[in-house]
């Protein structure tokens, strides 16, 4: 584990220094290369309104005991909505080369971290825009949503929270893969104390600094790089707002929607809200877990079980000023 700990010390230096960040040896020797199936394109691509052959290579997509399964794949195959979705989602997605090669490094992430991961069969497909579950990981297949990462301005997005589009990039896709990873090893599960909240968070954002430290911080959280940027600026002050509130042991439900769920902004009901980022609480919780990683040498197995109370003692965090 102190091998595991100084490595991830040195991608720390790497990202600290704005440097392109280098695969260490011990990671890029990992054999795992990603192809992704295209179930998008391939649907549309069937001849006639048989469907045999793609019922063969996706039998989870398509139930062979519907009775005229053909004629109903067809008359969707064949609907306008679907077919405006396809050609817009082609038009940003002609290919999947950038995303297989980011995948291939994050899954030798993961391998590394956790040797009991098995590579996923990758599927893109497409899902009327179903945000909310872009990422699916279901008995080893990992279904990826193309149609939800069109660009922020798109004009599916139209009528979608621009907190939330925001996020609705290409870029993000690696991000939102490994954090349905870092939820697989590290479930938050049910808390309800508020500082426990926030470090179960901040233990998935922890997992996530060590599965994709070759994408910025920012894109860990989903934040911009300027809600990344006001996060550092005022952690000082978030820290001690929560401690003058007594909010780490509150079990207050509320909090979680003012400061651990997406959203606009974080509400300390002052009037710098309107200038902050949403997730303060995830923010901080991340930082907390990042002390206690550097000030004890644990395994990824005791950061997972370690309880939030202890780990928040442990952690002897001090905010930047």
């Amino acid at each position: 584990m102190y091998q595991k700990t100084l490595l991830f010390l040195l991608f720390l230096i790497f990202v600290s220094c704005d440097k392109e960040y280098k695969t260490p040896e011990e990671i890029s020797s990992i054999d795992m290369q990603v192809s992704v199936k295209r179930f998008d394109k391939e649907f549309y691509e069937v001849k006639g309104k048989s469907f045999e052959n793609l019922a063969n290579k996706y039998p989870f997509f398509i139930n062979r005991n519907v009775k005229n399964i053909d004629s109903l794949w067809f008359l969707k195959r064949n609907d306008t909505l679907e077919i405006e979705v396809l050609e817009e989602t082609l038009k940003v997605f002609p290919d999947l080369v950038k995303e297989e090669a980011d995948l291939s490094l994050l899954f030798k992430h993961i391998k590394y971290y956790f040797p009991e991961f098995n590579k996923p069969n990758v599927i893109a497909l497409t899902t009327q825009v179903k945000y909310r579950s872009s990422i699916l990981l279901q008995n080893n297949i990992l279904l990826i949503g193309l149609d939800c990462y069109l660009g922020d301005d798109h004009k599916f997005y139209e009528g979608i929270s621009k907190f939330l589009a925001k996020n609705f990039n290409r870029a993000q896709i690696v991000s939102d893969v490994a954090g349905v990873y870092a939820n697989k090893y590290m479930p938050i599960g049910r808390q309800r104390v508020f500082r426990d909240v926030m470090i179960a968070y901040g233990k998935q954002l922890y997992l996530k600094d060590l599965f994709m430290p070759f994408e910025s911080e920012a894109s860990r959280i989903g934040y911009t790089e300027d809600e990344l940027l006001w996060a550092k600026n005022n952690e000082s002050q978030i820290w001690s707002y929560f401690l003058e509130k007594e909010l780490f042991d509150s079990t207050d439900m509320s909090l979680s929607k003012r400061f651990i769920n997406p959203a606009p902004f974080s509400k300390f009901y002052l009037e710098l809200d309107g200038e902050s980022p949403g997730m303060l609480g995830r923010y901080l919780g991340w930082q907390i877990v990042r002390s206690y990683m550097e000030k004890n040498d644990v395994s990824l197995s005791d950061l997972a079980n370690i309880s939030g109370e202890e780990l928040f003692s442990k952690s002897k965090y001090k905010p930047a000023k």
